[in-house]
């Protein structure tokens, strides 16, 4: 089955390359990245499968030369009706994003779904979808930091459902939705989960986006994400939410800002800094103490056209003895340097 799924891989590749050539057009548009790193923990310090400290998602393999993920999207409108399919290979799609991660498959489905114009301001879309919720994305194109953030690794990844989009005018636009509970193709509860975004763009370079989702068996997020251009060169980005679990106490909660500089044509440099708790809780008559973490991410994007490199270090604290020194050893703090390589096309 791998064999095969790489095989279709190389083989719409070369549909792609041969089309270019020709200087003839696709059915449909096509695009995606590849992606790779190398990532060092300074405590030395990996698991038997070759991990290292800082449990976000992406980017955990500890002093190797290691893959991201192949992305292909796939997108077509014809009228009033669109489809998009978005699939990786590896496992940054794959493993990290829960769904498939023990099956035996070797690709994941990001996206795959249909919309419909309803009217020129109103449009509907059913399927399954890259949530909505949060600010930071699967795919490394997308994002700025190559490592992500604790609360991209704890909220949703995808939201299977239907949903109903208005865009009011300029300034306001809202979203609402019947969904799936988190990260399922298919939901035997049903469609349980409720959805909804309103988005504010005051004015010109600046949007908020107001998320909610809650469900009888998700629990419930409130989540907040804003971006401003502040000048040409530089950005603020901002990301805060609150998550409580269905019938209890635990959860968490947390708050990251993104402030980045383009130095040149070339290089951009940016920060991360982020807080993060999970939620003191109760289970059968025993309280749990949730641990707190604050991470620094300092990240730089070099481009040259298509290829970005990312060289990244990042430095995680926390309230608690939660990470590794060594085998025997715990530590509350813990660093890493890593760089990587996105080509996007």
């Amino acid at each position: 089955m791998k064999t095969l799924n790489l095989t279709l891989l190389f083989a719409i590749l070369f549909t792609y390359s041969y089309a270019q050539d020709e200087a003839s057009s696709l059915p449909f548009e096509m695009s995606g990245s590849v992606d790779l790193y190398y990532k060092y923990d300074f405590s030395g310090f990996q698991t038997e499968d070759g991990y290292g400290n800082i449990a976000t998602s992406f980017a955990g393999q500890n002093n190797s030369i290691s893959v991201g993920m192949a992305n292909l999207i796939l997108e077509k409108t014809a009228g009033k009706a669109s489809f998009v399919a978005d699939m990786a290979f590896g496992p940054r799609g794959q493993a990290s994003s829960i769904l498939n991660g023990s099956d035996g498959n070797s690709f994941h489905l990001q996206n795959l779904y249909v919309s419909y114009e309803l009217s020129e301001k109103v449009s509907l879309t059913g399927g399954f979808m890259g949530t909505f919720v949060g600010y930071e994305v699967i795919s490394p194109a997308d994002n700025f930091n190559y490592s992500t953030s604790y609360l991209f690794s704890a909220g949703p990844f995808q939201n299977a459902g239907i949903k109903l989009n208005y865009e009011i005018n300029d300034k306001f636009g809202l979203m609402v939705g019947l969904f799936n509970d988190w990260n399922e193709y298919q939901d035997l509860n049903g469609l349980n989960d409720f959805g909804a975004q309103l988005r504010i763009s005051p004015v010109e370079n600046w949007d908020a986006y107001v998320n909610f989702v809650s469900g009888k068996y998700s629990g419930t997020e409130i989540d907040l994400t804003t971006t401003f251009q502040v000048t040409e060169k530089f950005f603020l980005g901002l990301n805060a939410a609150d998550y409580t679990v269905a019938d209890g106490d635990a959860g968490f909660s947390g708050v990251a800002l993104y402030a980045q500089l383009a130095t040149t044509d070339w290089l951009d440099l940016g920060i991360r800094a982020e807080a993060f708790s999970n939620k003191d809780y109760t289970s059968e008559g025993i309280d749990f103490e949730g641990e707190s973490v604050t991470a620094l991410t300092l990240t730089g994007n070099i481009k040259a056209g298509p290829l970005t490199i990312i060289p990244e270090f990042r430095h995680d604290f926390s309230d608690q003895t939660i990470f590794m020194k060594s085998t025997t050893e715990t530590s509350k703090s813990a660093a890493q340097f890593l760089i990587a390589a996105v080509y996007a096309f």
